[in-house]
């Protein structure tokens, strides 16, 4: 199977052979390399001041391929030795791709910072990619490319035949090539609908760090999610969580001339780097995450100095499951394991091994509480945990307008129960500080955008001083 990635000289290129760079393979040179299932080979058809462009040929052995699944000793099954498994693209060459262009789809070219960053004018070509145009079109063209699906006939020969369940893919666009390469690497799978290797817990973690900054928004992510995890219906829950807690919609902005400016940093990245910038400024010895989710901002919060204390707590089994498998709890050392403490707790209910916290933050948990119910997490929260200081952040409804698929209305997440306006916190949060003694600051996180404010919004609580004497 054939794989080309082609770079035109654009602003953003001027040497179109720094593709060379990116990928961390020389055009001067043609590389082999060792994969599940056979040889990926490296090489460039094609270096010149105009276009530069990478090809990865990946041969495979199809009954060495068969032959090495554990359980198969039927030699005689005719799948074994016809099947199109070392002509269509699959999960082979996403398994390829990971290996021979892994710092690529990381993002990492050291030196070469600015250009990772950068929009490359892009053309991807497949021969041979399972699936229907309308269903290449429906994975692709929402993040931008343009797709071109021709469909392959089944016999050249014989056109009484038809075509076959393939198409000949090429997908031109603008975008970082970190983001093309992981466009690939999570929809050849699903394309094909078929994995050749056993799918666990640890596939929900390639998809969400693959879709970071596209999968969350994406039309057809039950489908994607769905697919990529082997119709595991237990997998599919928990990616789709993950990704809800992303919440993770870029915003685009329009310019005078209607070209539309690529998309900024992920916002779930904005909003952790937020609150840990507040945990900085705070200093506090223990912290608590309430509604710690799969554990992202624990990993952060252990490697903080100062923080002798972290917990996380969660109303779901299965979230502190995978916090303490994302944390490596079970490979901690004595001393890690005891400043970390996950608990199965409620918000609306009184926890006593939660109290004496110098710092409790509440990362986009609120707006998940039914507003009946919301009068009770305040008064365990402030009232009965009382920690000196209190981070929440949640959406800002008036930012939704800049996301094209809620201009009409609804919320972030079905989840959701609500969610606030500026003023709307603004007054929340002033009349929590009343009733339980705190001052508050309201911050932003994201661009504040002058007509709708940012897409995330803080209230920083901090006890006050007659409070904290007491």
């Amino acid at each position: 199977m054939l794989l080309t990635v082609s770079a035109r000289r654009s602003p953003a290129l001027d040497d179109p052979a720094d593709l060379g760079y990116l990928l961390h393979k020389h055009p001067e040179r043609a590389q082999a390399f060792e994969v599940y299932g056979g040889t990926a080979h490296v090489f460039y058809p094609e270096v010149g001041p105009e276009r530069c462009t990478a090809a990865m040929l990946l041969e495979v052995d199809p009954v060495a391929l068969v032959r090495g699944r554990n359980g198969s000793h039927d030699g005689f099954a005719l799948g074994q030795y016809v099947n199109d498994r070392p002509y269509v693209a699959s999960s082979l060459l996403s398994v390829a791709m990971g290996k021979v262009f892994r710092s690529a789809l990381n993002g990492r070219c050291r030196g070469h910072d600015d250009l990772v960053a950068s929009p490359l004018d892009l053309t991807i070509a497949l021969p041979a990619v399972p699936g229907d145009p309308d269903l290449l079109g429906r994975l692709f063209e929402p993040m931008g490319w343009t797709v071109v699906a021709t469909p392959v006939a089944l016999d050249d020969t014989r056109p009484e035949w038809g075509d076959a369940p393939l198409v000949s893919l090429t997908l031109t666009g603008s975008m970082r090539l970190a983001e093309a390469l992981n466009h690939l690497y999570v929809l050849l799978p699903v394309l094909d609908d078929a994995k050749h290797y056993w799918v666990g817990d640890d596939e929900v973690d390639k998809l969400v760090r693959a879709g970071s900054g596209w999968l969350a928004t994406h039309p057809e992510r039950e489908l994607v999610t769905h697919r990529y995890l082997a119709h595991q219906r237990g997998l599919k829950d928990a990616a789709m969580q993950r990704l809800v807690e992303l919440d993770d919609r870029p915003v685009v902005e329009s310019l005078e001339d209607d070209d539309v400016v690529a998309t900024t940093r992920p916002l779930v990245r904005l909003r952790h780097d937020a609150v840990l910038e507040e945990v900085r400024r705070i200093r506090p010895a223990s912290v608590a995450d309430l509604g710690c989710g799969s554990g992202a901002l624990l990993a952060a919060l252990l490697e903080m100095q100062g923080v002798v204390r972290v917990v996380g707590t969660e109303v779901s089994d299965a979230s502190l499951s995978r916090a303490a498998t994302r944390l490596h709890v079970d490979r901690m050392t004595e001393r890690q394991s005891d400043r970390l403490t996950l608990l199965l707790s409620s918000l609306q209910y009184e926890d006593p091994r939660l109290a004496d916290v110098d710092l409790a933050i509440l990362m986009e948990v609120v707006e998940h509480v039914d507003p009946g119910r919301l009068p009770a997490v305040v008064a365990n929260v402030f009232g009965a945990m009382r920690p000196r200081h209190v981070v929440v952040t949640t959406p800002n409804v008036e930012h939704n307008a800049r996301y094209p698929a809620l201009r009409d209305g609804g919320f972030r997440h079905p989840d959701h129960r609500f969610e606030w306006t500026r003023a709307e916190l603004a007054d929340w949060a002033a009349s929590v500080g009343r009733a339980y003694g705190y001052d508050v600051e309201l911050r932003p996180v994201g661009d504040d955008d002058p007509e709708v404010g940012p897409p995330t919004q803080m209230a920083v609580f901090a006890r006050r001083a007659a409070e904290v004497a007491s």
